[in-house]
């Protein structure tokens, strides 16, 4: 009888009745089926998130290698932007006008207005913003004149060889009995760049404006 007939053979409500090597195989093929249920269960599960945790880090120091890599390949590319935003941002700061020029600067946007024909109602300078490196100064500006006289007045003050801004624009009838003759009322903004001087004295200020009080002696 070869080993497929015993098999066949086998009554398996009494398992005590079988073969000793049949009987030694189902013991083995046990055990080994409860020691991998085992080893799932203890080691593999306990041990699963920290191989997550482990592969996720690995994945993050992979992308970082990459990063700092490509950064490294392409240092002197980096240089050469710099180079290039820092020339870029000098030829803008360039077209802001220091403290000296700022009244030479009120009279030429005057003048703009007044050569395209505009009469002027009002030009009233406003008290300056201090930014970081630079100031805003703004104008409150009021014109009458044509629709025309107005794309004049614009154009000119495009032509200005330092930075001009409009801003809060409002256009009207100058009268009820008037249509061609209109009102312009906005805001003109230019900017000056801070002196060194300045620039230490904002930041001095603002060191003392953050700093906590003394503490009181007794």
């Amino acid at each position: 009888m070869n080993v497929l007939d015993e098999l066949r053979s086998l009554d398996y409500r009494e398992p005590g009745r079988w073969p000793l090597p049949i009987r030694a195989a189902v013991v083995g093929v046990a055990f080994l089926a409860l020691s991998a249920i085992g080893i799932y269960v203890l080691v593999w599960n306990e041990q699963r998130p920290k191989l997550q945790q482990f592969a996720a880090e690995e994945q993050t120091l992979r992308q970082e290698f990459k990063n700092k890599h490509a950064k490294a390949v392409n240092l002197e590319l980096y240089k050469q932007q710099l180079k290039d935003i820092e020339r870029s941002f000098g030829a803008l700061l360039r077209q802001l006008p220091g403290r000296t020029e700022v009244p030479s600067l009120l009279v030429d946007i005057s003048q703009t207005g007044l050569a395209a024909g505009l009469e002027e109602k009002l030009f009233q300078p406003q008290p300056e913003q201090r930014k970081d490196f630079y100031a805003e100064l703004p104008i409150k500006i009021r014109l009458t004149g044509s629709y025309h006289q107005f794309g004049e007045f614009v154009s000119g003050l495009a032509a200005l060889p330092r930075i001009v801004t409009l801003h809060d624009i409002d256009i009207k009838p100058d009268n009820k009995d008037s249509y061609d003759q209109l009102s312009l009322e906005l805001t003109a903004k230019t900017y000056r760049y801070l002196d060194e001087d300045e620039i230490a004295a904002g930041e001095q200020k603002a060191e003392a404006t953050h700093r906590p009080p003394a503490a009181a002696t007794k």
